[in-house]
């Protein structure tokens, strides 16, 4: 339909119907469907979505309004439109596209991910009163807040189409309040306003954040913020659009906390109280995903009243997301309830004395104004480490088959590939099964063994206990038996596991290899399949993909297939073994170290 002879472009309409006539187009979702054709065009994304959204909230208003004449290829999805919204309704179709839009892919924002943003609502307090976002984004946090009853909502967002998706999201939900676009430090949108709770996740490192032409801006109410601070401008910026007693909760970079031109400001914060929390999160809760980002809380106090005396620092790095973040909440509830009470849990969160930041740095960083945990002495630790190392040493060589060259004559047959054993009935292979947003809440319902245990690629890699819940969002649900052999298929290294016990749901991105027991012991398949040269035939050559069809399985009796599967199982134990070895040495290493650094330990006989 157009393009150059090098990049040519073409009818996705049409090429669906003749992919569709020759029996290669994958069934799709309707929102998948319609997802693709918003994202095909030349224009964002976003302008795509939002189109369709304003008319999802005609629809929802009861209006039909026809799109203008500049919308032709909104015009032939009016149908898919109508019929997403005749399925879902029209605030829950807008949700879907909207989920996929969130999804990291070419020419998006990366949002703040839902429960982020749920725990930052929570934080903030949002419930029941007016909240603001003043770098809205796609409106992850706004949406939060409209989940956790807020009684109006406003945002301000630079990019025009994001902002009218923030908005959009609003309507539907009948959430009174606006979001609008523009830059929030260099055009307010929203100046002389106050509201009950600012909550943001701000752009971060920002080097043209306007210092200059803001200088005297009166929103600095703790003093001139530095040109290379530009997220303690943002910190400002909400102080200044709270009431008296309202909270803003805002994530952060590590580095804030800690970087000598925002030294005067972080001592103004904290002294004149209105610096009440910082939390250090796992990483991964939010991008860059490697790094662990701190979430500020704030409070607007009154110039009058006298400035609390502590502040509450977590140190959440090390958790896991889903486990810590209630715990987080709980936490902070504690200390705003009674600001006084001491808050003391050893590696987790501390009240710190105003007085103990005021040194050189002003450093907010948790994790270097945390207790360390109270445990038993570290000799005793030190005795009961080595007791265990000592044992899982002592087990090896039992665990370790004992093998001999095998006869340079054995005849040997061809080996066969995974495809070919699959064609002739001798295993049957399942998956990898793909993971869906799309699920209907229908559908949903009719999965069964709601919140049974999933299996992961990562607890196959890892070697533990599933940790997957059964949440909706799996195309199938194909239970595990006893005997299967389970291998993920996006690992640089073809890595293989035996089911031991039923119970469990195969997660996505995995293959399920369900041999037939007259034809393929399990241990012997799994043995195969850890071979070096299946890794070699298996890995696709960016080293990111397993093809597990090109494995190639050696042809023997089932007797022999047995024999050789014990060998390997004990092989897989010997290999746990020392797995756990190398990890109480490193732990043998890190607590003498530690204990001889802190004075806890020293060398026998006094140091003679």
């Amino acid at each position: 339909m157009g393009g150059t002879t090098a990049s040519p472009e073409f009818d996705l309409i049409e090429v669906e119907q003749w992919l569709r006539g020759q029996g290669k187009l994958p069934q799709l979702s309707r929102a998948d469907r319609l997802w693709q054709h918003l994202a095909a065009p030349k224009e964002t994304p976003a302008a795509a979505l939002a189109a369709v959204g304003a008319l999802l909230l005609a629809r929802h208003r009861g209006d039909r309004p026809a799109p203008g004449p500049a919308d032709a290829h909104l015009a032939a999805l009016l149908p898919d439109v109508d019929a997403l919204a005749d399925e879902l309704g029209p605030q829950a179709a807008f949700d879907e596209l909207w989920r996929r839009f969130s999804a990291p892919g070419p020419g998006r924002p990366f949002a703040t991910p839902d429960v982020l943003a749920d725990l930052m609502v929570g934080l903030a307090g949002v419930g029941g009163g007016t909240v603001l976002d003043p770098a809205a984004g796609t409106g992850a946090i706004l949406r939060a807040a409209a989940r956790a009853g807020c009684t109006s909502a406003y945002g301000q967002e630079l990019d025009p189409d994001l902002a009218r998706l923030a908005g959009l999201s609003l309507a539907l939900r009948e959430v009174p309040g606006e979001v609008c676009p523009g830059d929030s430090l260099r055009a307010d949108a929203f100046a002389g306003r106050t509201v009950d709770a600012v909550v943001c996740h701000p752009p971060f490192g920002a080097t043209n954040w306007g210092d200059a032409e803001l200088g005297h801006d009166p929103r600095w109410i703790v003093g001139t913020t530095p040109r290379t601070e530009p997220e303690l401008a943002w910190v400002q910026h909400a102080l200044a659009r709270l009431r008296v007693g309202g909270h803003a909760v805002l994530l952060m970079p590590p580095t804030v906390a800690s970087r000598r031109a925002g030294k005067r400001i972080r001592q103004e914060l904290l002294r004149q109280g209105h610096l009440r929390a910082v939390i250090a999160l796992p990483s991964g809760a939010a991008a860059p995903h490697g790094v662990s980002l701190h979430l500020w809380v704030l409070r607007r106090v009154a110039t009058d009243t006298q400035a609390p005396t502590h502040a509450l620092l977590i140190d959440a790095a090390d958790a896991e997301p889903a486990m810590v973040f209630p715990r987080i909440l709980d936490t902070w509830r504690a200390f705003s309830e009674a600001p006084a009470a001491e808050v003391e849990e050893a590696g987790f969160a501390r009240t710190v004395p105003l007085i103990e930041f005021f040194d050189e740095d002003v450093d907010l960083t948790p994790a270097r104004r945390q207790l360390a945990a109270k445990t038993e002495s570290a000799g005793k630790q030190l005795v009961h480490m080595m007791k265990r190392l000592t044992a899982v040493v002592g087990d090896l060589p039992a665990l370790m088959p004992r093998v001999e060259s095998a006869p340079d004559d054995a005849s040997a047959q061809p080996p066969l590939s995974i495809a070919e054993l699959a064609r002739t009935g001798a295993l049957q292979v399942i998956g990898p099964i793909r993971p869906s947003s799309s699920m209907s809440q229908n559908d949903a319902a009719a999965v069964p063994n709601d919140d049974a245990p999933v299996l992961t690629g990562q607890d196959v890699i890892v070697g533990t206990e599933a940790s997957g819940r059964a949440d909706g969002t799996l195309l199938d649900c194909v239970p595990l038996l006893v005997g299967d052999v389970v291998v993920p298929a996006a690992t640089p290294h073809l890595i293989a596991r035996v089911i031991m016990s039923e119970g469990m749901l195969l997660g996505s991105n995995l293959y399920l290899l369900r041999p037939h027991p007259a034809a393929l012991d399990p241990w012997f398949l799994a043995g195969q399949l850890h071979s070096s040269v299946n890794d070699k035939q298996t890995t696709s050559l960016s080293g990111t993909r397993i093809d597990i069809r090109r494995a190639q399985i050696r042809r023997l009796p089932l007797e022999e297939q047995r024999a050789l599967g014990e060998v390997f199982q004990r092989l897989v134990k010997f290999e746990s073994a020392v797995a756990e070895v190398r990890s109480l040495s490193a732990e043998l290493v890190r607590l003498t170290a530690d204990g001889l650094a802190a004075g806890t330990l020293r060398p026998r006989g006094g140091g003679k």
